[in-house]
Order: C-alpha cells, then structure tokens, then sequence
C-alpha cells in the first residue's frame, strides 16, 4: 500500500504545527500552511516540482507578508502609563501653600500628596489648581 503524496504534505503540515504549538513561533505556521498549499498541488494532480514550488512560494509569501505586518501591529500597543507615571500630567487641588521648600500639600488623584513648585519663585495657594510636572520620591513636583 502506498500513502499518496498529498497525504505525506498533510502529515508535514501537522509536524510543523507541533513547533508552533510547543515554541509560539509563527514561521511554523506559515510552514505548515505552504505544507498544505503542497497537499493541494499534489491532489490536483501536480508533480513533486510542483509541489515542492507552490510549498517554497507559499511559506516564503507569508512570511515577508505577515512578520512585517504583525511586527508593526505589535509596535502600535499604546503604552499603559500605571502607578507614578499615570500621576504626571495631572492636574491637582493645594490644601497647603506650596512653595519650593516642598511643606505644601496638594489632593491628587484622590489622595493627599506633599508638594513643592517647580520653579523655586512660584508658590500656589490653597484652592489653586496646579498641574504635576513630575514625582520625587513621595513629593509631587507641580507647576
């Protein structure tokens, strides 16, 4: 009994998805997927240049179509600003007059935070809103 050629593409198409399983690696995919371009070709009737051809053609396509296009996608996550980063840029309320020798206090973000001013002659007084320019240690640096 002898296995037809489309079958021993099918059964490299499934070899090569057990790296893409076991690794995460997508070029297994894009293999396997040119695997069963070849187990087509060969169902239809095609040779084994054929084949091997339509199997080459397919996985190199896909990979200079696809690693570029998934690359780019997964630069143009927008980063998530979290803990002191996401305090930056807000704007804040002072509670205390704040000045530049850092005894002042502000509500930000629902808490109360020590505060000095970014520019040494600049003082803020209590009611004031004020934006944060940056967080030194537990002191929110405001403008």
């Amino acid at each position: 009994m002898e296995i037809e050629a489309w079958v021993w593409w099918l059964i490299a198409a499934v070899g090569l998805g057990i790296p893409l399983v076991l690794t995460a690696m997508p070029e297994f995919g894009m293999f396997s997927a040119g695997a069963v371009a070849g187990a087509v070709v060969a169902a239809l009737g095609g040779g084994i240049v054929a084949q091997v051809l339509v199997f080459v053609l397919v996985s190199v396509a896909l990979i200079a179509v696809v690693r570029p296009l998934a690359a780019r996608q997964g630069s143009r996550t927008p980063r998530l600003a979290t803990g002191i980063d996401a305090l930056k840029g807000r704007q804040a309320v002072v509670l205390e007059r704040v000045d530049s020798s850092g005894r002042g206090r502000i509500k930000l973000a629902g808490e109360i935070w020590s505060a000095r001013s970014l520019d040494a002659e600049q003082s803020f007084e209590p009611g004031e809103k004020v934006d944060v320019a940056d967080i030194d240690g537990a002191t929110a640096v405001v403008m």
